[in-house]
């Protein structure tokens, strides 16, 4: 049996919620709503419409009879009016007002906006999850000190809650941006076919104020507070770069999350979930490979990629209209949001099961601790009668030397070196009390606790409703 292309998107990745509402049933059951939509509309301002029309239409909004639908679109070569037949089959007393005075883009453009507008929020309430995860974390971990890195070199000691926190900040200016693309979301309403409502001034008898009033009353049927004010055929497609720069936006974030816990499972500190029957290599028995980050990293590269196609598109559109953003669209917008979805998927997962091995942190600590120390060795020899110059010029090629023999694979020498200069007038276990990590971490702890108390709790206090899921990974 020959099996074809299946998008790895539908088959591995997206949830069962993202690919439900990007389905062909809730595509049509939408353009039916949405003609149900006009018809009340139109009949609440007087057109000759009747209850037992919107009645018909109302009982055959979910059974979508899709053979017809295609049997007519071979015929018509237009899936709109195929759409119009196959509705107008089931529904025959309101076949004749189905799609009154409306363009295709009517129903096609209105679903699209009102698709993503139920694409964010899925991924707003995976957002806030993963927030949380990460909050959970930073708490727990906010006073174990930890290298931080600056260019992957050894810099100044941070703790693994603080650069959590840094995260939980990306996320946070996410779920800012998508709240203000969703406040600001329009529908196109009923504009007619260049935008002017020329259709249905002539339905209305020229009655501009009627008009005006069918596209208030279609927007609240449909959930939104208003329409665009102009538009051409379609509504502007910047409303679509504005909404898919969201989710390039999370992707951002997602992948720089991504390759530091890839990194950091390198140096064997904190690690991805890794189940008991999991195969890290079909060679290498002993692999423990960041499988899942990997996978982040590889979806957020097709969205921070993929979100370039909405502004080619468009900057394309040429005066009213121009049908090239189709096809375009049928595959960027889904694409995206199933993307961005697998993707937040991975992230809640992972940020749920995070593996930290301390003794290994505390081992990467305390090599790189002794030269950190340096300064503070320094002024406390100072105060003891020392000269500065001079011992600034013997920590410096002490500091060369365990730094040679640390290349060498010998251990850090640079304490003993130090203690045994009489010119210090420190003993060992001196210098050794003065390198306690927690004294090189700064503010790390505090600032966890300011951050999350003034930014993380007000935002999932604002979402509990929707705090507690968690993903199941296909693969």
């Amino acid at each position: 049996m020959k099996q074809y292309f299946e998008n790895p998107l539908a088959a591995r990745y997206a949830s069962e919620e993202m690919l439900e509402n990007f389905s062909p049933n809730k595509k049509f059951a939408t353009w039916r709503k949405l003609w149900i939509a006009l018809a009340e509309a139109e009949k609440e301002l007087g057109l000759p419409i009747t209850e037992e029309q919107i009645d018909e239409m109302k009982a055959h909004v979910e059974d979508i009879n899709f053979e017809d639908a295609e049997r007519f679109e071979k015929i018509t070569r237009h899936d709109v009016m195929a759409h119009i037949w196959a509705f107008g089959k089931h529904c025959p007393k309101a076949k004749p007002i189905i799609h009154l005075g409306a363009t295709s883009a009517f129903v096609g453009d209105n679903t699209d906006i009102i698709l993503m507008r139920d694409g964010l929020h899925i991924i707003k309430k995976k957002l806030v999850n993963v927030i949380d995860n990460l909050k959970q974390f930073a708490l727990k971990y906010k006073d174990m000190p930890t290298l931080g890195f600056t260019h992957f070199q050894p810099a100044q000691l941070t703790t693994v809650g603080k650069r959590t926190c840094l995260w939980i900040q990306d996320l946070v200016m996410d779920l800012w941006d998508l709240e203000y693309t969703e406040q600001n979301l329009r529908l196109r309403g009923a504009k007619g076919t260049t935008g002017t409502q020329a259709s249905f001034m002539k339905l209305f008898e020229n009655d501009e104020e009627k008009v005006r009033m069918l596209d208030r009353l279609i927007a609240q049927k449909m959930g939104f507070d208003s329409t665009f004010p102009v538009t051409g055929q379609t509504y502007p497609r910047k409303q679509d770069s504005r909404v898919l720069r969201v989710l390039q936006s999370i992707a951002e974030s997602a992948h720089k999350f991504a390759c530091d816990i890839r990194l950091l499972a390198s140096l064997k500190e904190i690690e991805e979930p890794f189940e008991e029957t999991q195969i890290g290599s079909s060679a290498m028995a002993y692999k423990r490979n960041p499988m899942r980050c990997e996978r982040m990293t590889a979806l957020c590269r097709y969205v921070i990629v993929n979100g370039l196609n909405p502004y080619l598109t468009a900057a394309n559109q040429w005066f009213e209209r121009t049908l090239d953003d189709s096809a375009n669209r049928r595959l960027v917008i889904p694409e995206m949001f199933l993307a961005a979805d697998a993707i937040l998927n991975i992230y809640m997962n992972v940020s749920k099961g995070l593996v930290v091995n301390p003794k290994v942190i505390e081992k990467h600590v305390m090599e790189e601790l002794p030269f950190m120390a340096t300064e503070n060795i320094l002024m406390e020899a100072v105060k003891r009668g020392g000269d500065r110059q001079e011992l600034h010029e013997a920590l410096r090629i002490y500091s060369l030397e365990a730094a040679a023999e640390v290349k060498e694979g010998k251990p850090n020498n640079l304490i003993n070196k130090i203690a045994g200069d009489t010119r210090f007038k420190m003993t060992k276990e001196e210098i050794i009390k003065m390198m306690d990590p927690s004294i090189f971490i700064g503010r790390s702890p505090g600032q966890v606790l300011e951050f999350v108390h003034e930014i993380v709790d007000p935002i999932l206090n604002k979402y509990k409703q929707y705090l507690g899921a968690t993903a199941d990974l296909k693969v």
